[in-house]
């Protein structure tokens, strides 16, 4: 006599297991980490600070509705919220060196749903970067823009940065390793640099010019600095922040799909 023995289905929790609660420890987690909050926290505001937030020469020269500070502190505030997006995402690849991913996947957690707190950890970090950097702009009291300005060059700093959650993601299943943000550093700041986020593209060669509008960080500069020195939305930078974060989510998902079908 052979009993017929049935397997129990697991249970699908609502939205395949995003939660608030599943979020809030992916942003704690990322909070504990020092070097985390070094690079993402303190050193955009640190850096408008240093290359002459306070300088009086700044405070008093004009850049379109406002002046030379504000340009910079629009600038770092997309630094931040770059190095934030990215450091949240590339999250990844130590919880793939550390085994926790492929724990996950033995959760009723959908991978979707994984993914998708990833990105909202990553618009967290980068939303308490700029809002840090946008204090120290408020607080030292050289910044000087319209206060509409202030929050449409905030939010799209913010939002626009949405392209670095992708490019983390992607780094993060595409390198597993524990020290992959002390490789990606480096390269953010040199895709800063030749965005024009550090320098300002006018004063850059017609060459170089014409080679930083097909980086990453391109059009989330331009976007942001929009409400303070252009009449208008530059429609080439929204098609760059628009491909470039459908190339890098792309290429995420083609990592994800890769790194679950060896379980």
């Amino acid at each position: 006599m052979t009993a017929a023995t049935t397997i129990p289905d697991r249970r699908v929790p609502p939205l395949g297991g995003f939660s608030l609660t599943f979020l809030r420890l992916e942003i704690r987690r990322l909070l504990r980490n020092r070097r985390t909050l070094v690079f993402t926290l303190i050193m955009p505001p640190a850096f408008f600070l240093l290359f002459g937030g306070l300088s009086d020469a700044y405070q008093h020269q004009t850049a379109g509705r406002g002046n030379v500070s504000a340009y910079l502190m629009i600038s770092f505030a997309v630094y931040g919220s770059m190095i934030a997006n990215t450091a949240a995402g590339a999250s990844v690849a130590v919880e793939r060196a550390l085994g926790w991913s492929r724990q996950l996947r033995l959760t009723p957690l959908n991978p979707l749903a994984y993914m998708v707190t990833k990105v909202a950890t990553a618009m967290v970090m980068g939303a308490v970067s700029v809002a840090i950097v946008f204090a120290v702009g408020a607080f030292s009291g050289a910044v000087r823009m319209p206060i509409w300005a202030w929050v449409v060059s905030g939010l799209v700093a913010w939002i626009g940065a949405v392209v670095f959650a992708a490019f983390g993601l992607f780094i993060g299943y595409l390198v597993p390793s524990e020290n992959v943000m002390q490789l990606l550093g480096p390269a953010l700041a040199l895709l800063a640099l030749m965005g024009g986020i550090f320098v300002p593209l006018d004063v850059l060669s017609h060459t170089l010019q014409t080679l930083a509008s097909y980086t990453p960080a391109y059009g989330v500069g331009v976007l942001a600095r929009a409400a303070l020195v252009d009449d208008g939305v530059d429609l080439g930078a929204v098609v760059n922040v628009v491909v470039w974060t459908a190339l890098f989510a792309a290429g995420a998902v083609w990592r994800f799909r890769r790194d679950t079908a060896r379980v």
